[in-house]
């Protein structure tokens, strides 16, 4: 299809795994008209469809009306997929929407980590699995209701099925930056995450107030050159100035709190393993010491237990 005609049609749409980032990418392609439906949990489900996708973000205050599922069979006729569960769920849940998703069907993957494409690609086969870089920050907070606190663009690799798919989320006010080096670009926005994951969800804090708190700066500057090593040993091109992308955070979201705060907060299993969890495997593999990062992995993995 041409592009200009792709980029005015009408998409059907699924989002596998609707939570904060979930709802608020697919809560904005709905509201440009497309035809989206959420997979997410059932209390999330009945809220949605009694009321709409509660909208509260930067620019507008809303309810949007979406279609709402808790069977992965509803990404069934999906020509887009977002793939948005945890990275801890990655190969169960392509498990579970691999008999619904069609030959030309894209699934793109909106998640933290630096290896959920080729992970989730081993279990979809022939299928279409790109990746994309989320930065985004945002919280469910409550059952059919997400919280906007800034930014929400995306970078993502070519995608051949879907020609025109960046200048669809341009026009559904959704960033979005085509690039040839995702796996550098996924591995910048991991090394952000490393080195403000953790330390939010220890302090239980967001990161406004963690950073000017004393020493802090300095161990996130550990951490990152700690990332950096490990990511120039693994041949990775990680694009731009990493350290003014990590100042910018502080000044662009300063009331978020992290997600693995969110699920620390909540209860929940964390990501950690594949963010300080991977610098740390990695660097053990490739014989580099990670210690600020082996520090926070090992206290979130220690909070997580109780």
């Amino acid at each position: 299809m041409p592009e200009s005609r792709m980029t005015n049609a009408r998409l059907q749409v699924a989002v596998m795994g609707a939570g904060a980032v979930g709802c608020y990418f697919g809560g904005m392609l709905a509201r440009a008209g497309h035809d989206v439906t959420l997979v997410a949990r059932p209390e999330h489900v009945e809220a949605i469809t009694r009321d709409g996708l509660h909208m509260d973000t930067k620019t507008f205050n809303e309810h949007v009306r979406v279609k709402a599922n808790s069977d992965p069979a509803a990404v069934e006729g999906a020509q887009l997929v977002l793939f948005c569960v945890k990275s801890g769920d990655t190969e169960s849940a392509g498990h579970q929407i691999r008999p619904y998703v069609g030959n030309e069907t894209v699934v793109l993957c909106l998640q933290n980590g630096c290896d959920n494409d080729q992970r989730l690609r081993g279990v979809l086969a022939q299928r279409e699995v790109a990746a994309a870089v989320v930065f985004l920050g945002s919280e469910m907070r409550a059952p059919g209701v997400v919280k906007h606190h800034g930014s929400g663009e995306l970078v993502i690799d070519p995608i051949r099925t879907i020609p025109g798919l960046a200048h669809l989320f341009e026009a559904a006010a959704i960033p979005t930056r085509v690039s040839d080096n995702v796996r550098g670009e996924l591995w910048r926005k991991l090394i952000i995450n490393c080195a403000y994951n953790a330390i939010s969800a220890l302090a239980r804090k967001p990161y406004g107030q963690i950073v000017p708190s004393l020493g802090v700066r300095d161990v996130m500057r550990d951490i990152v050159d700690e990332c950096l090593a490990v990511a120039t040993a693994e041949g990775i091109d990680v694009p731009g100035d990493v350290d003014a992308a990590v100042r910018r955070i502080v000044e662009t979201i300063p009331d978020q709190y992290s997600s693995t705060a969110q699920d620390l907060l909540r209860g929940k299993p964390t990501e950690i393993d594949y963010l300080n969890g991977h610098i740390v495997r990695r660097g053990k593999a490739l014989g580099i010491r990670t210690p600020a990062n082996q520090v926070l992995w090992a206290m979130v993995k220690l909070i997580e237990a109780k």
